[in-house]
């Protein structure tokens, strides 16, 4: 592969222009990166005071506020995606770990517009909707599914439906996890005194909801050892089996034995799949661990770009959405309480023909299309953790399947040099807006590759990644 091509023809900032140091280099960075995406810090500005959105502000640092704007999409196709601005990336963050396709994959396409060519309908009920869910079944082994328009409302039923089958109310997470933004799972540790408590991790969250909540470390035997000492009042212990965050975190032994206290203890397991689910196997974490949960909330994969959660479950909790199963023709009837559940666009015509073709696309594929994709997710990171490890730098890269963030690594493995630390979160961000401005989108310290990415594409990241990090060097923004 020729590296010199894959400079961007289109940057007005290269390792061609003089070497600058320090903030004379930032400065100029700056400009470049602003220039360049010009159309997209436009619109940031324009509609600010009118359109309320965290994107706006996201990771804002005085020294970098001049870049602070997201990057405005246009239109995308597989791996990559264009900007208002015309120009071309490769897409790392996968709409968060939706497009495990790529980006407007035909099969899905095809079924949109087969629906939309049909209309669609609010009110009756999908014609699809049984039918996907007992694909959900087959695959996770879980009995009953519901359908909601977001993973944040899957969580939230998941927890009420453990409340109201177990007549309990605590419930346990762990920190590092995430479970959507509904107040009871917004929560955090926080020591006073030498005392541990749960308290609200963001403003505009009630106190009153932390007595019910306890935050725990993920992995630990005192997690366990305090989960049973609350058995009587837990109706549920939610986890992330892999945190997208940790993603070196992969606590199978932990898990089994979690699974084991809590059927010992009535207490409801759930596995929040939003980001496992189907992408690391057919069947999601809970086959790749060989452990079965009483509920799991599944989304992103499965709508194919369209808005959706799922709750799949077994029938004593999964009852109490209709009451339980009962025949036409003889004398049964619903005979579990119910809680309430409703949304008007759960179960929306677009969202269930999306989760039809991608179930159908995963089953015909079979288990070869995770198997693959992760092998060369995990190829993919060592060969960028074998150059970090080289020059010295403190950041080492974990994946789960084809996930993978960036964790830090001792100063001590390095082989070469040491950063210093104290500099090192600004570097990190300047590196991903370097990143941005040679054809890499990404956010966050991580990111996602799809089916669509190419052995190009990688290569292509890998280049860029390791020019980006020996132009800050070079700046002495890095040393």
């Amino acid at each position: 592969m020729n590296l010199n091509a894959l400079n961007s023809p289109n940057s007005t900032f290269n390792s061609a222009q003089p070497k600058l140091q320090g903030e004379a280099y930032l400065k100029q960075f700056i400009a470049a990166y602003t220039q360049r995406t010009q159309n997209s810090k436009q619109l940031a500005q324009t509609y600010r005071s009118v359109l309320a959105d965290r994107r706006n502000s996201e990771g804002f640092s005085p020294a970098f506020k001049e870049m602070v704007y997201p990057i405005v999409g246009k239109s995308a196709a597989g791996s990559r995606l264009w900007d208002i601005d015309g120009n071309e990336y490769i897409d790392l963050v996968m709409g968060f770990g939706v497009s495990f396709f790529g980006h407007n994959p035909p099969f899905i396409k095809e079924a949109i517009a087969q629906r939309l060519e049909q209309g669609f309908h609010i009110g009756p009920q999908s014609d699809l909707a049984g039918e996907v869910a007992q694909m959900i079944s087959n695959l996770t082994g879980l009995t009953r599914v519901t359908f909601t328009n977001t993973g944040t409302e899957a969580v939230m039923t998941a927890l009420r439906l453990a409340r109201a089958a177990t007549g309990r109310s605590k419930i346990a997470m762990f920190s590092g996890s995430y479970h959507g933004h509904s107040d009871s799972t917004l929560m955090q540790t926080q020591i006073l005194n030498d005392v541990q408590s749960t308290v609200p991790s963001t403003s505009g969250v009630p106190h009153n909801i932390a007595k019910d909540v306890l935050v725990l470390e993920y992995d630990t035997p005192q997690a366990l050892e305090i989960i049973r000492h609350h058995s009587h009042e837990l109706a549920a212990v939610i986890i992330e089996p892999i945190q997208d965050r940790q993603p070196h975190l992969q606590p199978r032994e932990f898990l089994q034995q979690l699974r084991q206290l809590t059927t010992q203890t009535g207490i409801a397991l759930i596995f929040d799949e939003m980001l496992t689910g189907f992408r690391i196997h057919l069947g999601g974490a809970q086959a790749w661990f060989g452990i079965q949960a009483d509920i799991a909330t599944y989304g992103k994969i499965l709508g194919g770009g369209m808005p959706i959660g799922v709750i799949a479950g077994q029938p004593a909790y999964m009852d109490k959405i209709d009451g339980g199963c009962w025949n036409y023709g003889d004398l049964s009837l619903p005979n579990s309480e119910k809680t309430f559940f409703a949304g008007t666009y759960c179960k929306h015509p677009f969202a269930m023909a999306a989760a039809h073709a991608v179930l159908n696309h995963l089953q015909q594929q079979g288990p070869s299309l995770q198997e693959n994709l992760n092998q060369r997710t995990q190829q993919f990171v060592k060969t960028l953790n074998t150059y970090f490890s080289k020059i010295g730098f403190p950041i080492e890269l974990a994946n789960f399947g084809s996930v993978f963030n960036a964790i830090s690594s001792s100063p001590s493995d390095s082989a070469n040099k040491t950063v210093d630390h104290s500099n090192l979160s600004n570097s990190m961000d300047l590196l991903y807006y370097h990143l941005i401005h040679k054809d890499i989108f990404i956010q966050g310290s991580g990111g996602i590759l799809s089916t669509a990415h190419t052995d190009h594409d990688l290569e292509q990241v890998i280049y860029t990644i390791q020019k980006s990090i020996n132009d800050l060097q070079e700046s002495s923004l890095l040393s």
